[in-house]
C-alpha cells in the first residue's frame, strides 16, 4: 500500500505519527510524507520518503502569520488558499507519480485534505488534538465578537473558496474543507474515555490512545515527591518559571523546570530546584507526582499516561479545552493565577489529595487499552484494500 502523509510544520502535530509511520513502513508499506526541512531527519529515521513543501511561498510557515491566523478567520481562509494553491503543482506531479491508495493528513493540514478531493482519492484525518464536532466544540470558547468577525467575513471567505474552485478542487464552502463529519475516517490519538463527547462519535473515528517515546534518559528521583514544570518550548513567561521557583523553593519537594530554552539566566537557585534547557520528559513524568502544564495535547497526555495528575495553566483555546477535559474527569486542578501563593497552594492540594492521582490513574488505564499503533495500522490497511 502506498499512502501519501500531509503534516503541518509543527512537532505537536509531527512527533505522534511518526510511531505510526514508522509500524506502517516496517509492514512494507510505502509513506511519502509531505513536510519540512526541520522535520526530515525524523521521518525519513521512521522510514518514510519525505517530500520538502519548503519553497513554495508557503505563507503558513510565517509565524506572525500564524499568530494572525487565530484572530481573523478571512486571512486565515486566504492564508490556507493561497498555500493550497502554492503546494498544488508540486503535489499533483506527486500524487500523479506516487498513485498513492490513501491520503493521510493532518487535520488542519487541508491542503492534504484538499489533494484528497481534487485527486479523488480516499482521505483519513489524523487527529493530535481532540477531535471536534458540534458537542465537543462547547470545550473551545468561541466570544459573540469571533462569531461577528466571521459572519462579516463571510464574502472574503467565499471569494478564497472560488480562487479553489477554479483550480478544480471541488468545494463548495468553508466546511468542506475545516469540518470532519461521521463519515470521515479519522485516527485520534486520544481515548475515547479522555475524548469530550466521544458517544457523538462514529465507528469510523479511531481512538488509538496517545504515541508515547520510550524512556532514553533516565532521571534519578531525589525527594518523596516530585514536581514537574513545563510551558512547552514557546511560553517563555519569565515572572512565571520566577514564581515557581521561589514559591517550590522553600519546600522538600525536587522541582525540575525545563524552558526550552538556555537556562542560565536563573541564578542562586535553591537546593532542590533544577532548571534544564530541556529534558528527557518521559523519564522525568516517570518519576513524577505533579506537572504544572500549559495543556498541550501531547504533554497533558503524557503525564496523564503516566498517572501524573496536572497542574492547568492553559495559553490557547485548544490548550484550554484540554485542561477543562482534566478538569472535568478529577485529574488535573486549575492554577488560579501566577502568584506565588497560588502556585504553593494548588500544587500542595493536587500532591495531598489522593483523588487526583486515582482520576489521573484512570485516564492512564484508558490509554493503555486503547488499541495503539497495531489498531491503526489495521484500520489504514482494511481502508487501503478497500481502495483497490
Amino acid at each position: 500500500m502506498k499512502i501519501a502523509w500531509f503534516c503541518i510544520p509543527a512537532h505537536g502535530h509531527t512527533n505522534p505519527t511518526l510511531g505510526l509511520v514508522r509500524a506502517l513502513t516496517d509492514a512494507g508499506h510505502e509513506v511519502f510524507y509531505f513536510s519540512f526541512e526541520m522535520f526530515r531527519e525524523k521521518i525519513e529515521n521512521a522510514g518514510a520518503t519525505f517530500i520538502a513543501c519548503d519553497g513554495y511561498d508557503f505563507e503558513m510557515e510565517d509565524k506572525e502569520n500564524a499568530d494572525r491566523v487565530g484572530k481573523d478567520q478571512a486571512f486565515a481562509v486566504e492564508l490556507l488558499v493561497s498555500s493550497t494553491l502554492a503546494l498544488d503543482e508540486m503535489v499533483t506531479e506527486h500524487i500523479a507519480r506516487i498513485r498513492p491508495d490513501l491520503i493521510v493528513s493532518d487535520s488542519v493540514a487541508y491542503w492534504g485534505k484538499l489533494a484528497a478531493m481534487k485527486h479523488r482519492i480516499p482521505y483519513v484525518s489524523s487527529t493530535t488534538t481532540f477531535a471536534f464536532n458540534r458537542y465537543s466544540s462547547r470545550y473551545m470558547k468561541h466570544g459573540l465578537g469571533e462569531t461577528m468577525r466571521m459572519l462579516f467575513s463571510m464574502p472574503k471567505v467565499n471569494k478564497q473558496i472560488r480562487r479553489l474552485q477554479e483550480k478544480g478542487y471541488p468545494v463548495k464552502g468553508l466546511l468542506d474543507i475545516v469540518q470532519n463529519d461521521n463519515d470521515t475516517n479519522t485516527i485520534v490519538y486520544t481515548s475515547r474515555y479522555f475524548q469530550p463527547c466521544s458517544e457523538t462519535f462514529s465507528e469510523k473515528y479511531r481512538f488509538i490512545g496517545p504515541s508515547m517515546r520510550p524512556i532514553t534518559e533516565p532521571c534519578e528521583k531525589t525527594a518523596a515527591q516530585t514536581v514537574y514544570i513545563s510551558m512547552g518550548t514557546v511560553n517563555q513567561n519569565r515572572e512565571f518559571y520566577r514564581n515557581c521557583i521561589e514559591a517550590l523553593g522553600k519546600t522538600p519537594y525536587q522541582v525540575i523546570l525545563s524552558m526550552g530554552t538556555n537556562p542560565d539566566r536563573f541564578e542562586a537557585l535553591p537546593d532542590n530546584v533544577r532548571v534544564y534547557e530541556r529534558v528527557d520528559q518521559m523519564a522525568v513524568l516517570s518519576i513524577s507526582d505533579a506537572f504544572i502544564t500549559h495543556c498541550g495535547m501531547n504533554s497533558a497526555s503524557e503525564g496523564l499516561y503516566y498517572g501524573v495528575p496536572l497542574i492547568l495553566f492553559p495559553q490557547t483555546p485548544e490548550q484550554d479545552a484540554v485542561a477543562r477535559r482534566a478538569e472535568e474527569l478529577g485529574a488535573g486542578l486549575r492554577l488560579p493565577s501566577t502568584e506565588q501563593d497560588d502556585i504553593l497552594k494548588t500544587v500542595t492540594r493536587v500532591l495531598e489529595d489522593r483523588r487526583f492521582r486515582e482520576q489521573a490513574e484512570k485516564v492512564s488505564d484508558s490509554f493503555k487499552q486503547a488499541g495503539g499503533i497495531p489498531e491503526a495500522v489495521a484500520f489504514l490497511e482494511a481502508l487501503g484494500r478497500q481502495a483497490v
